[in-house]
């Protein structure tokens, strides 16, 4: 583990610092594309990585983001009555588009065009969590106050 070099993940360290917010983006040797890779880098539950996925709004074309505990399957059906619209498959072409970053590599903040957030209330359950900082190989650690604080999205029942 090292500290952030690749020119996304230092993005999303002067977000996080421009919100205020004290956290220190960290680069891996291998991936953490998913939940397991992570935890596994971090020495942590698969359960307190915060993973991104991402859905594409069929009525709207918009980006809707959950933000669910690495443990968790996201149930569609619970999401789409959430934001109030169906949801489609979102490619890697639209990920990368709306959000601004790779599959494997979605953080929570600094997306390309504005998206629907939702949040896992299970994340709730730790003191720490880890999100993804823009790369397949970068994460950064933040409460789940501090999560919900950075994105302004409310908490939900999400998970299958």
């Amino acid at each position: 583990m090292k500290s952030a070099q690749h020119p996304t993940a230092l993005r999303t360290q002067q977000r996080l610092a421009d919100a205020g917010l004290d956290s220190r983006v960290v680069e891996f040797e291998q991936p953490t594309r998913t939940s397991a890779e992570a935890a596994a880098a971090l020495g942590c539950e698969v359960a307190e990585i915060a993973k991104s996925i991402v859905f594409r709004g069929r009525d709207s074309g918009q980006a809707v983001i959950v933000v669910a505990s690495g443990d968790n399957r996201v149930c569609e059906a619970k999401v789409a009555a959430l934001v109030g619209e169906a949801l489609g498959r979102a490619d890697a072409e639209f990920v990368r588009s709306a959000t601004g970053y790779a599959i494997g590599g979605v953080a929570p903040i600094g997306h390309a065009q504005p998206a629907k957030l939702l949040l896992d209330q299970d994340l709730q359950r730790f003191n720490r969590l880890w999100a993804a900082a823009g790369t397949p190989f970068s994460v950064f650690p933040l409460t789940p106050a501090q999560l919900q604080a950075l994105t302004g999205a409310a908490w939900g029942d999400i998970k299958q």
